[in-house]
């Protein structure tokens, strides 16, 4: 687990203690971004997808990889982005990340990591819907098809137990396309994955961190981006 540090808000001067959130890095190890002890947190009012995200280096095999940028949301309603060490910080002196070690040991308790996701540039709204296709088997669900109805949102996959709706639009995905996949999970007993070109509104991803719909972001390379809480934890056990 991170070790948590303090952090004061800066609007109602409130104290928190705020840990790191871990993620697996795709050679099986826990990592956590490193976080600045004493920095000042910067209050969020507005998001660019250069903000949200944050590199670091995982102190096992050193692969460099974007993770999200921690947030710390205080009781009065501001959202904080705690500072993160970057990656150009030295590395600990008898450590080196020349070449990674022959062998690095799960725990025992740790799934087989999956191979890297093979992205598919997006073109076209179809190059949208066979890439959120390829990510939602590569998370582990099979059997993933595309219905002949098609919401006014976008277009729904289907797969035994979930519900996924890909927008390819160029307007960020609303607090009306959120509630609609999310009803339509509860009305199907499925859980619910959104994949969106553009992003969210800021309410929008709000509903859905309170639901528990996951949320994804896909650039034109294809490689869908986990927005919120529910789609890290999708991505770290997978399906």
């Amino acid at each position: 687990m991170a070790e948590p540090v303090p952090v004061r808000c800066p609007c109602c001067r409130r104290d928190h203690l705020f840990a790191s959130p871990v993620y697996p890095c795709a050679c099986g190890a826990p990592l956590a971004p490193p976080l600045v002890r004493a920095a000042p947190p910067e209050r969020i009012t507005h998001r660019t997808w250069t903000d949200d995200w944050v590199t670091v280096r995982c102190a096992e095999c050193g692969r460099q990889d974007q993770w999200p940028q921690p947030e710390l949301g205080c009781p009065c309603g501001t959202v904080l982005r705690i500072p993160v060490r970057p990656v150009s910080t030295p590395v600990p002196a008898g450590r080196s990340f020349t070449e990674p070690p022959a062998r690095i040991p799960l725990p025992r308790t740790a799934a087989v990591p999956r191979p890297s996701f093979r992205p598919v540039t997006i073109r076209t709204a179809r190059d949208a819907v066979t890439a959120a296709t390829r990510y939602l088997q590569w998370l582990g669900f099979r059997d993933v098809v595309q219905p002949d109805t098609r919401p006014a949102s976008g277009t729904d996959l289907r797969a035994q137990g979930l519900i996924a709706r890909v927008d390819p639009s160029t307007r960020p995905a609303t607090l009306r396309d959120v509630e609609c996949l999310w009803l339509s999970g509860m009305s199907a007993s499925a859980a619910t994955v959104f994949f969106s070109l553009a992003g969210y509104e800021n309410d929008a991803r709000s509903r859905a961190d309170g639901v528990g719909v996951p949320l994804f972001v896909m650039d034109l390379t294809g490689s869908p981006q986990p927005v919120n809480g529910p789609a890290d934890a999708l991505v770290a056990v997978g399906a």
